[in-house]
This record gives structure tokens, C-alpha cells and sequence, in this order.
């Protein structure tokens, strides 16, 4: 199936997936190929600080990732891509593609998305488990904790019907105390 060339579609693979900001005419889950969802951004405002720092989701080289694609009208493309850049881009720790991806009814669409970029100095790299749950267990930012950060990632993921098996073991490493053994 073939998309329409004057479509414009976003892809989120975080919180954009349930709290987009936008208008949107149509939303599908979708997958992208090529990446994956990842806690390897180092955040240093909203859930952690510089000097101890937290970590956020990216969108990574290597797998596939589900998530949701949404069409926005042509009308306020720019409006979007506008509200987007000034969302994702604040520290420039993503870059703006647009990549290929398939939703949930078998097409496959161009749409806008936010990767991360490797070389930036909060490019985390890539994290076991253990390793992302134990910076995760007690970084603060002003957003509130890293923790509820993952674990309402987490529960939003679920109600969605995504599974992130990745993301289900550093929660699970949160909340059996090996987080808090690993910070000691």
C-alpha cells in the first residue's frame, strides 16, 4: 500500500505517543525499523542534573521500534514541525528525520521523528539494564523523579499495547531494590 505524497506524518516513540501537543487527523500505531527505543539520553534538567544526571528515552540505532504515527493536515504542517523543533531540539542531543515507517494497516509513510545523536555529549551510549535502572533509581530533575519518568513510560506503553522488553527489565530491576544495591 502506497501513501499519499502530500501526507505528513509524525512518529513517537516516548511521550509523544500519548501526549503529542498537536492537532492530528489520524493516529496508527507504526513501526520503525533501524532503531530502537532506548534510556540513553543523559538528562540534566527534567529528570536529572549535570551533575547527576538521569536518563530519557532516544531513539536509537540497531532493531525496530513500535510506536505511533500520526498524520497531521497540511495546513499546519509548519505549525507542528515548528512546536516539534522546539520541544525535541533544546539541547540538540536528537536530530529531525524523516524515515520510513510502516503502520499498523501495512502502509508505509514518510514521517518526521527525533533519533539521537551519537556524538553529543549527553549521548548516554548504549546501557544493560542494571546499569540504566541504577542511574535511573535516584536522579531528580525538574520534572520530577527518573523513576516515575520510566515507570509511567512504562504503564503508557501497556495500555498502548506495546511491549518494550528492554525497557520492562529496567523497570523491573526499579522496583526489586537492584537499582538501590547498585547505587551503595
Amino acid at each position: 500500500m502506497a501513501a499519499d505524497m502530500d501526507e505528513f506524518w509524525v512518529f513517537g516513540y516516548g511521550s509523544l505517543m500519548w501526549n503529542p501537543g498537536f492537532r492530528f487527523e489520524e493516529k496508527r500505531t507504526a513501526r520503525a525499523f533501524g532503531y530502537r527505543r532506548s534510556l540513553c539520553v543523559h538528562s540534566w534538567v527534567h529528570r536529572g542534573t549535570e551533575r547527576h544526571p538521569g536518563l530519557v528515552l532516544g531513539l536509537d540505532h540497531g532493531g525496530s521500534c513500535i510506536g505511533m504515527a500520526f498524520r497531521v493536515p497540511p495546513a499546519e504542517r509548519t505549525e507542528v514541525v515548528d512546536y516539534l523543533r522546539e520541544r525535541e531540539l533544546v539541547t540538540h542531543v536528537y536530530k529531525e528525520r524523516t524515515m520510513r515507517v510502516q503502520l499498523s494497516d501495512g502502509r508505509r509513510v514518510p514521517a518526521l521523528a527525533y533519533v539521537i545523536d551519537r556524538n553529543h555529549v549527553q549521548y548516554a551510549g548504549t546501557l544493560k539494564a542494571e546499569q540504566a535502572a541504577a542511574t535511573v533509581a535516584t536522579a531528580v530533575g525538574k520534572s520530577g523523579n527518573n523513576r516515575e519518568y520510566v515507570l509511567n513510560t512504562l504503564a503508557h506503553l501497556r495500555e498502548m499495547g506495546i511491549r518494550d522488553h528492554w525497557l520492562e527489565e529496567v523497570a523491573a530491576n526499579l522496583t526489586d531494590g537492584t537499582a538501590a544495591s547498585a547505587q551503595a
